[in-house]
């Protein structure tokens, strides 16, 4: 899903930050959410992970062209404790009340040594990890996951049962790139995926622990952020803000020191690039080491960019009347 195209056509990271900011704007965006917006996308695309990089931001001009969501929400606390917060997303994208409510949640972690935060009322708050990591120059462990508006239909398969099913934790290292797992809990098995038959006979474990992990997404992301099991309610004003999401972040110092405990991560992920690699793999990484390799050298020399990706982000242009940065330049 989020493997590099196969082509040496690049775009500078700054292109692909501008465009989807562009997008957004004259989507109806704000232009500080909008930078926002595109600041988080394009860094999506620097690490690697293009399906939840620059390319959604089509889709969420669709969004608010439509009518499915709000462009101009106005993200605000409706209920809060020392160590725990609740954003209402006001009909638009979850990146907002997420972002802006970790944080908050992060100051009240570094005070009271736990943060929570739930979120709702709001659309895609894009990839997991992208809160797990505001937490790592903290000192701070976090978990994050999110939950949609689903119902289930007699007869489909059981993976159904996990949604979507998003989940991050993040643990900061000292001098190596951080451990950062970000990932689909029933990912490879989802209802259309070609595979999941052969999984499934192969090794079913896999399929029942990730409708258990996606149950927890669910439970904690949706239904604790008051988005209801089944029907959608009929007063929901914006459609599309069937979402919502959970974070947790509380002190290392809790049970260790900090410097000790990043030593040991250190030594750790340094040993696991000494292993031998899984079959078809040149390299040991631990989750989020090469998203953070990629990072460094694709905001240098440009980020892949493949036709698909190219072609989506022109069509939204052309819809919206606008031209992207590489083609204001390729004229």
């Amino acid at each position: 899903m989020n493997t590099p195209p196969k082509t040496d056509a690049r775009v500078p990271y700054e292109q692909l930050e501008s465009a989807a900011s562009l997008i957004g704007r004259s989507a109806g965006m704000p232009e500080q959410q909008a930078a926002l917006l595109g600041r988080l996308l394009a860094t999506n695309d620097a690490r690697g992970v293009f399906s939840h990089g620059t390319q959604q931001a089509a889709a969420y001009a669709r969004q608010f062209t439509s009518g499915q969501l709000n462009p101009t929400p106005k993200p605000r606390p409706v209920r809060e404790t020392p160590n725990s917060l609740q954003m209402d997303g006001d009909g638009g994208l979850g990146y907002f009340p997420a972002y802006e409510g970790t944080l908050r949640v992060i100051e009240k972690a570094l005070e009271n040594g736990v943060g929570v935060l739930s979120t709702g009322n709001h659309g895609h708050f894009g990839a997991a990890g992208i809160y797990t990591r505001l937490t790592l120059e903290h000192d701070l462990l976090a978990f994050v996951t999110s939950g949609h508006q689903m119902s289930l239909s007699p007869g489909r398969p059981y993976v159904t049962a996990a949604g979507g099913s998003p989940m991050s934790f993040s643990s900061p290292a000292g001098e190596e790139d951080s451990l950062v797992v970000d990932f689909g809990a029933i990912h490879d098995c989802y209802e259309g995926d070609v595979h999941r038959k052969a999984i499934s006979l192969l090794a079913p474990a896999v399929v029942f622990r990730g409708v258990g992990l996606g149950g927890i997404c669910q439970s904690w992301g949706g239904f604790l952020a008051g988005v209801p099991y089944g029907s959608p309610p009929e007063e929901r004003k914006w459609a599309g803000a069937n979402q919502g999401a959970l974070l947790i972040a509380f002190r290392i110092d809790l049970f260790a020191e900090p410097a000790e405990f990043k030593r040991h991560m250190d030594a750790y992920i340094r040993d696991v690039k000494r292993l031998e690699p899984v079959e078809r793999f040149d390299e040991c990484f631990m989750p989020g080491g090469l998203e953070s390799h990629r990072e460094r050298l694709w905001k240098k020399e440009g980020v892949p960019f493949g036709e698909h990706h190219r072609r989506r982000l022109e069509e939204t242009a052309r819809t919206l009347e606008i031209q992207l940065p590489w083609e204001e330049r390729a004229e």
